[in-house]
């Protein structure tokens, strides 16, 4: 498996994950009837950089990093990730995250923000604490999951230097 920066040919490949979780509604605050130009604006054209994962030519998943607020808060970065069902459970949002904060320290940032952790993506939460990262702030209800209701939304963060 090959971690690279994504380029727009490969929104094609890119596209039927985004859609996928989106249209779920489960884990990200996108509407969940983005369309495709809406989603490669979102998730390719407006974070920094866009990141895949491939093997044998085959997108297993993606991720992009931003800069979390610009100004006196630009040290921060934010990530997004979406791993296909296909990939699931291989190990590769653990590499997405180790990669993206290699990347992150990389172009200058001091730490890593994730804005809106629906509190029901038990595995999403639990990783992120694993591999360090803290529960800064709880929204209350903030997350309107489609099956229970209104949930928590975590703000997680880490900083990245010592």
């Amino acid at each position: 498996m090959q971690i690279r920066q994504a380029t727009d040919d490969d929104w094609e490949q890119i596209w039927p994950i985004y859609e996928k979780i989106v249209r779920a509604g489960e884990t990200y605050g996108y509407p969940r009837d983005t369309d495709k130009e809406q989603g490669k604006s979102f998730w390719m054209d407006t974070p920094r950089m866009t990141f895949l994962a491939e093997e044998n030519g085959f997108v297993l998943g993606t991720y992009y990093l931003k800069t979390n607020f610009l100004g006196p808060g630009s040290h921060v970065c934010n990530c997004g990730y979406m791993v296909s069902e296909l990939a699931r459970g291989k190990g590769l949002a653990t590499a997405f995250c180790q990669h993206s904060q290699q990347i992150a320290q990389e172009l200058g940032y001091k730490a890593m923000q994730f804005n809106y952790v629906a509190s029901s993506n038990e595995g999403a939460v639990r990783l992120w604490k694993k591999l360090g990262f803290d529960i800064v702030g709880i929204l209350p209800k903030a997350f309107d999951h489609p099956r229970l209701g209104f949930v928590d939304a975590y703000v997680m963060y880490k900083w990245l230097t010592d």
